[in-house]
């Protein structure tokens, strides 16, 4: 070293909490137009992989929200977070889309699947995925009112731009988890969200000690998978100079990924795809 110099030494990148890894920033396209962002995540049953996110993301019929095509952006690099990629996925395939999405007595659920074909990823994709332990857990776990939550998304879009990873907002649980609020399958959170932040997970930290007999998914994504966000609610009538938003949310229930990633024949999905697109417009997110 030259007399009066420094040694500069490379900082070691720190480890990325693996939270972070398993969620994923969602744009939808109809071609090579951008229409809206959103988040996502991924699940894992068995040896099948899945990207999850908010039903209204792939097909909305009231707000003729009609995407071809989801991207969603992978590490590819574990030693550096800032390599991505962006990763493709079609909607449709001869005419039928492809997403996974439910029912129940009460009409449809905010929440769609689409199952990742493995050999077509990145083969040095770095993902962590929720699996049914995680869903499992949560019956061991004292859930209650007031419980504190986070919600890992990309909110208006905003993420780091230069690691690609999501931010996450504090929340609680404001109603009585387990019950149907309104008869529907939802929950209420109390958190700050945005437009962006359809389909982002809503998890809580893993007790500890609990069992965890599947080979360790827990203690490598320590968190409970509680519910999927979809909206923020509001009420009407509402005067928007005297009164502030509600500030609450509705996030569905997660175990409905049981049913919609446990095969078989599928529940129908729009058979149609979507028609080519007029001239662009300014793209808005979910």
């Amino acid at each position: 070293m030259p007399p009066g110099g420094a040694a500069i030494a490379a900082a070691a990148q720190p480890a990325i909490e693996p939270l972070l890894l398993a969620a994923t920033r969602v744009s939808t396209f109809l071609q090579q137009r951008l229409l809206t962002q959103a988040s996502g995540f991924f699940f894992q049953r068995d040896e099948r992989l899945y990207l999850v996110t908010s039903r209204h993301v792939c097909f909305d019929e009231p707000s003729g929200h009609h995407p071809d095509r989801l991207e969603i952006e992978l590490h590819t690099d574990a030693g550096n977070m800032t390599d991505s990629i962006g990763f493709s996925i079609p909607l449709y395939r001869d005419g039928q889309g492809v997403w996974i999405d439910g029912l129940d007595g009460s009409g449809e659920i905010d929440v769609a699947v689409v199952e990742l074909e493995r050999a077509a990823l990145p083969a040095t994709a770095i993902i962590r995925a929720f699996t049914p332990q995680h869903l499992e857990a949560v019956q061991a776990a004292a859930v209650e009112v007031g419980t504190s939550l986070l919600i890992v998304g990309f909110p208006l879009g905003f993420h780091d731009t230069l690691h690609h990873l999501p931010v996450v907002r504090q929340a609680v649980i404001a109603s009585s988890y387990g019950m149907r609020f309104k008869g529907e399958g939802y929950f209420l959170t109390d958190a700050r969200t945005h437009r962006g932040t359809s389909g982002a997970p809503v998890v809580a930290r893993l007790p500890a000690p609990l069992p965890d007999p599947a080979g360790g998914e827990l203690q490598q994504l320590p968190w409970l998978l509680l519910g999927v966000h979809s909206a923020r609610l509001d009420v009407d009538g509402r005067d928007l100079g005297l009164d502030e938003a509600l500030g609450l949310n509705c996030a569905w229930y997660a175990d409905i990924l049981m049913v919609l990633t446990r095969g078989g024949p599928r529940p129908p999905a729009p058979a149609v795809a979507p028609p080519v697109p007029p001239p662009a417009a300014p793209a808005r997110r979910s």
